[in-house]
């Protein structure tokens, strides 16, 4: 067996002159990402250096973000980094591709059909044309409030108009509350894997981001406690009911827990509620266990379509004013047309129909990837859009990710969702929502699966 050795020229400390060999076979390609460095002790007996030496220049590099360390599997090279998340989930579409990157609704004609319906129906009222055409005010949006808070309390999640604010999607909706909470320099927390706008967001803002483990049973609240005495955050940001990439869901004890907590040392809860599960599959929201301090973040995006900018916040009324000021500096307020075509689809009956008929089209969908990937460690979600994947074997999933894009399908790496340093795990998402049919999506789970059953040892690593 072989593996990478350097040479190693430099004057001065012999730590320093690995750690920047490795650097430089990194820069080169010489070492891809996802390549995993050698085991230490051999690669100090092949340099005839003290494994100490070794261990000293991982660390040098591993600080230098390069390099992630990963407990009882090695080291290895991180893929390079980019201004924001989003460029590992969003790419340019091209000939045969299968793009299960982004967490799309599935498509269903009747998303342009309905929307052709509404667009129709308030071409023909003047008095929706009017509030169309002028700078919304707060009273203008009122009736948008009203549609949403009907909706959503029909759907389990009761709310009050009172406590609304119109945006214009989830992601907004993020900005405005982390502008209305938080000052640059600030501390957010999030779980150590995490929505890669709220990342790209709190970059924006210049906020320090604060990662916090997270298992089976959602964020842990130990160890969120431990953190805020190292390092007070003035929020937290989460997912509770549908994690984005895992699909982990915060079980109700905890869900306690950490309200217990929010209140002991005072600080806000932001809720993302944008992943609209059916209702039996979803826990208790902690606006309802909190409300005095949590904002409960959702948008139609995953149930009407993407393109119609425009969701809510829930926030108790005494911050209202402070979100009302973010939204005007923003954007002055978001547009009434998207608003009141969002507002009429919800109320028309017809958002609940194609709700129904999605909950029913990712059922038979996940039914396909569990076959398919049955014997791997894949996690879903009753109504999520995506698979979590764990890679088997010696699989990298920088590596693989290129390897599955070259054969024309593209999937999410841990990556993109990593907080601050946190070491991505070997795991990749697959939005299985978005494939544009079953058949599509069962060509990509046919190329997945045979890709990963060529387990090619890593490069420095052959027999």
């Amino acid at each position: 067996m072989t593996i990478w050795i350097p040479e190693l020229s430099e004057d001065g400390p012999r730590y320093r002159a690995l750690a920047h060999a490795i650097e430089r076979a990194i820069d080169n390609g010489e070492l891809p990402p996802g390549e995993k460095l050698p085991p230490q002790r051999r690669l100090a007996d092949a340099l005839k250096v003290t494994v100490g030496t070794v261990t000293r220049a991982y660390a040098l590099v591993e600080q230098s973000g390069r390099v992630s360390a990963q407990v009882g599997s090695g080291t290895y090279v991180k893929a390079e980094q980019t201004a924001e998340g989003f460029s590992r989930v969003i790419g340019a579409p091209h000939d045969g591709l299968v793009d299960l990157g982004m967490s799309l609704p599935p498509l269903h004609p009747e998303r342009q059909a309905t929307l052709g319906r509404l667009l129709s129906e308030i071409s023909a009222d003047p008095a929706a044309l009017e509030q169309a055409i002028h700078y919304p005010l707060d009273d203008t949006m009122a009736t948008h409030r009203q549609r949403y808070a009907d909706w959503l309390s029909h759907q389990g999640l009761a709310v009050d108009p009172d406590e609304l604010l119109v945006t214009q999607g989830g992601t907004n909706g993020i900005a405005l509350a982390l502008s209305a909470l938080l000052s640059p320099n600030d501390r957010l927390a999030a779980e150590a894997l995490s929505y890669p706008g709220v990342i790209s967001t709190a970059r924006q803002q210049s906020l320090k981001m604060v990662a916090v483990p997270f298992d089976d049973e959602g964020i842990d609240v130990a160890a969120l406690a431990a953190r805020h005495e190292r390092t007070p955050f003035r929020a937290l940001y989460l997912m509770p009911e549908h994690h984005n990439p895992t699909t982990v869901q915060l079980s109700e004890k905890r869900r306690e827990a950490l309200v217990a907590l929010a209140r002991e040392r005072d600080f806000w809860l932001i809720e993302d509620g944008v992943m609209h599960l059916p209702q039996k599959a979803r826990g208790t929201p902690l606006y309802q266990l909190a409300p005095e301090r949590t904002i409960f973040v959702f948008s139609v995006a995953k149930i009407l379509g993407g393109g119609l900018r425009s969701g809510v916040l829930r926030a108790p009324v005494a911050l209202m004013e402070r979100l009302r000021t973010s939204l005007r500096n923003q954007c002055w307020a978001p547009p009434a047309l998207m608003s009141d075509i969002a507002g009429r689809w919800l109320a028309s009956g017809e958002a609940d129909r194609l709700l129904s008929w999605q909950f029913e089209e990712l059922e038979a969908r996940q039914a396909m990837v569990r076959e398919s990937l049955k014997d791997l460690d894949m996690h879903m979600r009753c109504g999520g859009f995506y698979a979590w994947l764990v890679l088997p074997g010696e699989h990298r999933a920088a590596r693989l990710v290129e390897t599955l894009e070259q054969k024309g399908v593209r999937v999410a790496p841990a990556e993109a969702f990593c907080v601050g340093s946190t070491a991505a795990p070997q795991a990749i998402r697959i939005c299985l929502s978005a494939a544009p049919d079953r058949a599509a999506l069962a060509q990509a789970l046919n190329i997945i699966v045979e890709t990963l059953s060529q387990n090619t040892p890593p490069r420095w690593q052959t027999v």
